[in-house]
Order: C-alpha cells, then structure tokens, then sequence
C-alpha cells in the first residue's frame, strides 16, 4: 500500500448524495477477487452511454477530470452493500482521496482499510469548495494528511477528523495485518513470557 503524507491535485466534482457501492462499481464486475482492472468499471453504468461509448456529460470522462486524484462527492457516499470492491475501484482508477460530508460507515472502513483516505468535510466548507470547482474546473487542493488540513483552492485552510490508527496506517503504507506483523517480535516475546502461566 502507497504511504500517504501530502497530495496537491485537481478534483473531480460529483456533489449527488447517497452514491451506493453498486453505481460505484456495478455487482457484474464483482466476478473475481484481485483488485487490478476495476478502475476500468469505475461508475460504468454512468460513464458509459448503452451503445459502449463515454458518456460526454459524466463528469469523469470530462478533460478536467483527467488526472485527478481526489473525488468530492456527495452526503452518505458508498452506502448500500459493503463490497471492498468500491474501494478498489476508485483506488484502481486513481483517486487516492474522496471528500464528502458524510460516509457510510463500512465504505469509510474499507476505503481507510485500503489507502483511500476519506475526509469528512462539514456542510458550509463543502459548499465553499463546490463553488470553487464550479468556477474553475482545474482548480487544486491540497491535503495534508500529517497536519490534517485541506488547503482549498482560495488558500483557505481547513482541518479534517481522522482516527489515530488509521491515520498512522496511511503515513506508513501498512493496512492491519502488516501493523500486526510488525509487532511479531514483542507478541513473540509475550507468548514466551506466559506460556506456563
């Protein structure tokens, strides 16, 4: 997993509550269990028009949103089904962040999981940098995960709630199992110490 510290970017505006897993990556792409090619089928069904061709109104198929790495999104992103795949797939696309001002609990968890960092964002600055991409497509922020802080486009500074432990999982490039890992010398240390107790 890539470490996380800072990343200046374009973003892709897409401001529509409730976006559920499956208009994320549709369950007909669910087939395997390896991450590579999902980003292809990232909101295929909204990408692409019936006959196979780029939808040109999508905001993803637009010129500015070329690029890209972090998504603003609308209120409860990633509700309905608890598909890791969600993750994967804007992970697969290029998003290493998604803005919003609220999360369904387990795609917050997965997306975390998975070095997608997710930041919440309250109502009034969400608004505020919606503006901002409205007016300028190309417009860059920045996140700075150490400090946690959001440098909008207007040079405005705004911070963001992360948990401690995801937070360190994201500076390090490790999920869960490698911070176990990490700590095999001490639980190895631990298991001697009580093994007749």
């Amino acid at each position: 997993m890539a470490r996380f510290k800072t990343l200046t970017s374009q973003v892709v505006a897409l401001p529509i509550d409730d976006v559920n897993t499956d208009q994320i990556i549709p369950a007909r792409f669910l087939t395997g269990t390896v991450k590579h090619g999902l980003g292809e089928n990232l909101f295929a069904d909204w990408r692409f028009l019936l006959d196979g061709s780029p939808n040109p109104d999508f905001v993803l198929n637009k010129p500015e949103a070329q690029g890209a790495r972090i998504l603003l999104a609308g209120s409860n992103f990633g509700c309905g089904s608890s598909r890791e795949h969600a993750a994967w797939s804007l992970l697969g696309w290029g998003f290493r962040a998604v803005i919003a001002p609220s999360f369904a609990d387990i795609f917050h968890a997965n997306a975390l999981q998975n070095g997608l960092l997710t930041v919440q964002m309250e109502s009034r600055t969400f608004l505020h940098l919606l503006t901002a991409l409205r007016n300028d497509p190309y417009a860059r922020v920045t996140i700075d995960l150490l400090s946690q802080s959001i440098t909008q486009p207007d040079g405005s500074v705004e911070p963001f709630p992360i948990g401690a432990f995801a937070k360190r999982c994201l500076l390090d490039g490790i999920d869960q199992m490698d911070y176990l890992l990490s700590l095999e010398e001490q639980i190895s240390a631990y298991e001697a110490a009580h093994l007749h107790e």
